[in-house]
């Protein structure tokens, strides 16, 4: 079978990482073919994602930054986008048995900075708080994220550009030979100067096949229960946690609520699906925290969010192994990242200066085997 050999680029994964670095290599005029184990794109942790951008998380951090040069990108709109991205929401970070103080806070202004909540000022919020919690953090810049809009637009930016996506395409195999990589798929054969690995969970088995050095990802399972409440009115509920970060909460429709019992349970790569244990302990753990009659389990899924060493993104050329390039380990901040880092990763693939719109972001921060 002869390779489609006319392409400057080869990216394995179709969920928000490879869709988005995507749209940003097309633009800036490459040929690239973006390849997609299933039979759809977005169907693992993209499609199954809860997303928010939320400031806080991640801590002070590298990845944080991104997330900063992240919000302004949403803002202003991705190509391609119907709908807006954001629906800003807010957020609390409930205090009491599990301490008072919000941790690394001192790089967040204006509205990212988290604002201290007496108990009077909590009720004012959300009524039906359980009596252990003293007062919370207000974090007022907290905002849904269209995920299924936000990938949809991607790869219609993708398609637009003149990108080919490929679905049903497994990567089978792939070797490096004069100068390029040559991918052995299900649905064919593949040419190009540059692989890159978006693969999320199964990244580790895509560098396996190229014969590249696996970095240790570690996928890990995350669950979410829609809950039918005897209540109405939650639509607009803020997104509520607590400090230990042993649940959240947000509101879903106008009698309904999405809860997570923030698990991390180490997984395979796999068609990820919930266990009973989880979905038990998320209810357990919100009837704990909040007064609201529960009337029904309306839904229940999981996803895998993968992580590389150290808990740290990656992203770069891959000095072991010559046009490889990794665009992993996202954890779980890859759709409030996606903007940022997908600009990032185009500048180092094309060995361009970094955008201005990335300030405070340095790429040795995410150079793939780094010790962080």
């Amino acid at each position: 079978m002869t390779a489609v050999s006319d392409l400057d680029a080869i990216i394995a994964g179709g969920g928000i990482a490879g869709a988005s670095l995507g749209a940003r290599l097309v633009a800036a005029g490459m040929t690239v073919v973006l390849l997609e184990r299933e039979e759809h794109c977005g169907m693992h942790a993209t499609g199954r994602s809860a997303a928010f951008w939320q400031a806080s998380l991640g801590g002070d951090s590298p990845e944080r930054r991104l997330s900063l040069a992240s919000r302004p990108l949403f803002e202003q709109g991705w190509p391609g986008a119907e709908v807006p991205l954001l629906r800003t929401r807010g957020a609390i970070h409930l205090t009491g048995p599990c301490g008072e103080d919000f941790p690394a806070t001192g790089s967040l202004e204006g509205a990212d900075a988290p604002r201290r909540l007496s108990r009077a000022e909590l009720d004012g919020k959300i009524e039906g708080l359980r009596d252990q919690w003293t007062g919370g953090w207000w974090e007022e810049s907290c905002a849904d994220i269209d995920v299924a809009a936000f990938h949809a637009a991607c790869l219609k930016a993708f398609r637009q550009g003149g990108g080919q996506v490929v679905t049903d395409a497994e990567l089978l195999e792939a070797n490096r030979s004069e100068g390029s990589w040559i991918v052995r798929t299900s649905q064919g054969d593949y040419c190009a100067p540059l692989l890159v690995n978006a693969a999320g969970a199964w990244g580790d088995i895509i560098a396996a096949r190229a014969g590249v050095e696996p970095l240790g990802l570690e996928p890990r399972r995350r669950s979410v229960v829609q809950l039918r409440i005897g209540k109405t009115g939650l639509r607009d509920t803020p997104f509520v946690t607590d400090l230990h970060e042993s649940f959240y909460f947000k509101g879903e429709g106008d009698n309904s609520v999405w809860v997570c019992p923030l698990d991390q349970t180490p997984s395979q790569p796999c068609d990820s699906a919930p266990e009973e244990l989880d979905i038990a302990t998320a209810i357990d753990r919100f009837q704990n925290a909040i007064d609201w009659p529960v009337e029904a389990v309306e839904r229940r899924w999981s996803g895998l969010r993968t992580f590389a060493p150290g808990d740290g993104m990656v992203f770069g050329f891959d000095d072991r192994a010559e046009g490889f390039f990794w665009c992993v380990g996202q954890g779980g901040m890859g759709i409030q990242t996606a903007p940022a880092y997908s600009l990032l990763c185009s500048a180092l693939i094309r060995g361009e200066p970094l955008d201005p719109l990335l300030e405070g972001v340095t790429a040795a921060d995410f150079k793939p085997r780094r010790s962080r």
